[in-house]
C-alpha cells in the first residue's frame, strides 16, 4: 500500500483521550467521613503542595521527531542520552524523542503541533516547509567524498556507475538498459539522477512526474547503495548509483571497482526543521544546543541518529540549504510516495 503526500492529503495522528476502562459508579454509597480522616487528608494535601513547590514549575514539553537510520527499536533505546544532553542545555524543558516509521508521520506531527522539531532528509524537509509551515534552521555538515577527496560540506554528489568493461559511456547509452536505484525516496539516488536525465533531454516529466520505466528497459529499487552495487557486480543491472555521503569503505569500493559515467552535485544533506508553532526563544535554545553536538566529545550522539559521518550542524534556512532540490523537484514533478509496511 502506498501513500502519496499531496497538498491536502496527510496522515492523521490519533492522540485522542480515551476514558478509563473502569469508571467509578456515581451511585456508589460513600462511607461516613470521620474527623481524624479529615485531618489526615488536610495534612496529606499540605505535604503534597510542599512537594510540588520543591519540584519547581512544570517543564515545557518539547517533542523531537527523528527519521530512522536504524531500526526504531534501536534508536529508541539510544534516545535517553540525547534527551538528557538537550535538557541540560534547554533549562526547564522536558525533551522527548520519537522515531516515526514514516516521513508522513513526522510531517503531520509538525503540521498539527504534535512535534516541535525534526531531523529529516532534504526531500521531507522541503515538504515540511511547504505543507506543514516548518522552518529549516540547521543543515548537517558531513564528511563527504568527491572525486577521491574528503570534504566537509552541507552538500555532496552522487554518481552513475557501470562496470569498467561496459560498452556504456554516457547516460544516453542507458536507454533500454537495466538500472538499480537505491530507493524512490532517495534525494541523491533518485531525485537528482532523474533531474539529470530531464536536463539532458533524455526523458520528459509527465503530469504525474517523471517515469524511469519510460526510459530504462528495467528498473530495480535495491533498498540501498550497497545493494545496488551488489546487483551491478553480479550483472543483474547495467548501471546503478553511488553517493558521496556513504561510508568511505563503500564509496572507495564502488569507485575503484566501477567506472563513473555521470555526476549530480549540490545535493543537500539532512536538515533540522522546527515547527511554525514553536516560540522563537525556545527554538533558539534548541538550535544552540544542537550546535554543541559538533564538539568531538558529543558527535557520537548524532552519529547514532542521523549518519555515521556527521561532523556538525550549521545555521541555514530553506532557501539556502534546499535551493538545488526545489529545481530538481520542479523539473521532475516527482511526488513523495511512501510505502506503508
Amino acid at each position: 500500500m502506498t501513500q502519496r503526500l499531496a497538498a491536502d492529503t496527510f496522515l492523521r495522528l490519533d492522540l485522542s483521550v480515551r476514558p478509563s476502562r473502569h469508571p467509578v459508579p456515581l451511585s456508589m454509597p460513600r462511607p461516613p467521613i470521620l474527623p481524624g480522616v479529615v485531618l489526615l487528608g488536610v495534612l496529606n494535601l499540605l505535604v503534597g503542595c510542599s512537594r510540588d513547590r520543591d519540584a519547581g514549575p512544570a517543564k515545557t514539553p518539547f517533542v523531537l521527531a527523528i527519521q530512522p537510520t536504524s531500526t526504531p527499536e534501536k534508536l529508541s533505546a539510544r534516545s535517553a542520552e540525547l534527551e538528557a544532553f538537550l535538557e541540560a542545555r534547554m533549562e526547564g524543558v522536558d525533551v522527548k524523542i520519537h522515531v516515526p516509521t514514516l516521513y508522513a508521520g513526522t510531517i503531520e506531527a509538525l503540521r498539527f503541533g504534535h512535534a516541535d522539531a525534526a531531523f529529516v532528509g532534504a526531500w521531507p524537509a522541503r515538504i515540511a516547509v511547504d505543507r506543514a509551515g516548518a522552518r529549516v534552521v540547521l543543515g548537517e555538515i558531513r564528511e563527504v567524498f568527491a572525486h577521491g577527496e574528503r570534504l566537509e560540506a552541507p552538500s555532496y554528489s552522487s554518481y552513475w556507475i557501470v562496470k569498467p568493461d561496459s560498452a556504456i559511456q554516457t547516460l544516453a547509452d542507458l536507454r533500454g538498459k537495466k538500472v538499480a536505484f537505491p530507493s524512490r525516496l532517495s534525494t541523491s539516488g533518485y531525485v537528482f539522477p532523474m533531474a539529470r536525465l530531464v536536463a539532458d533531454n533524455l526523458i520528459e516529466a509527465g503530469a504525474d512526474g517523471v517515469d524511469p520505466s519510460a526510459y530504462f528497459g528495467e528498473v530495480l529499487y535495491a533498498g540501498g547503495y550497497a545493494q545496488g552495487l551488489e546487483a551491478l557486480e553480479k550483472g543483474q543491472v547495467d548501471a546503478t548509483l553511488i553517493a558521496g555521503d556513504v561510508p568511505q569503505a563503500l564509496y572507495d569500493k564502488a569507485l575503484q571497482s566501477m567506472r563513473v559515467i555521470a555526476e549530480q552535485s549540490s545535493i543537500p544533506s539532512h536538515a533540522v526543521v522546527v515547527g511554525g508553532h514553536v516560540d522563537a526563544e525556545l527554538a533558539a535554545r534548541f538550535e544552540k544546543a544542537l550546535l554543541e553536538l559538533g564538539d568531538e566529545a558529543h558527535r557520537p550522539l548524532m552519529r547514532a541518529f542521523v549518519s555515521g559521518i556527521f561532523l556538525r550542524f550549521v545555521e541555514t534556512d530553506a532557501e539556502t540549504h534546499l535551493a538545488g532540490l526545489r529545481g530538481a523537484l520542479d523539473s521532475t514533478r516527482l511526488g513523495f510516495t511512501e510505502t506503508l509496511r
